[in-house]
């Protein structure tokens, strides 16, 4: 089954998880705790990216990680100033390019749960 956004390799995932996730518990989930775990939430869900190098201390996406980064997806920003949860101001376009960074990270990562308050969702 090859479609847009698919993955190279095909990868097994978890069924979505509705767990609520806090800021807090998001933010320690960094990539920089000794348990590693590292995540990005987009629109209120929260991506498993453990294991992936980019997100990762050093790595390209590292500013992404443990945090909310749905108006930087949208805006195909890596600066620090874009990574917020408040995708209200993105543009129809900017919109669409979020949407799908959810298709792309839905495809490749497990949903861990949703950030404890979001408002963000649609």
């Amino acid at each position: 089954m090859s479609g847009k956004f698919e993955p190279k390799t095909p990868v097994q995932l978890n069924p979505p998880k509705d767990d609520p996730i806090s800021l807090s518990e998001l933010a320690k989930a960094n990539g920089e705790q000794a348990d590693g775990k590292c995540y990005v939430a987009i629109k209120g869900l929260v991506y498993d990216v453990t294991g992936n190098k980019a997100y990762l201390p050093g790595g390209t996406y590292h500013v992404f990680a443990g945090k909310d980064a749905s108006k930087a997806l949208g805006k195909t920003s890596i600066k620090v100033e874009d990574v917020d949860a408040d995708w209200s101001g993105l543009t129809e376009k900017e919109k669409g390019t979020l949407n799908d960074w959810v298709t792309f990270f839905s495809k490749r990562y497990n949903v861990v749960g949703r950030v404890e308050g979001a408002t963000n969702f649609e």
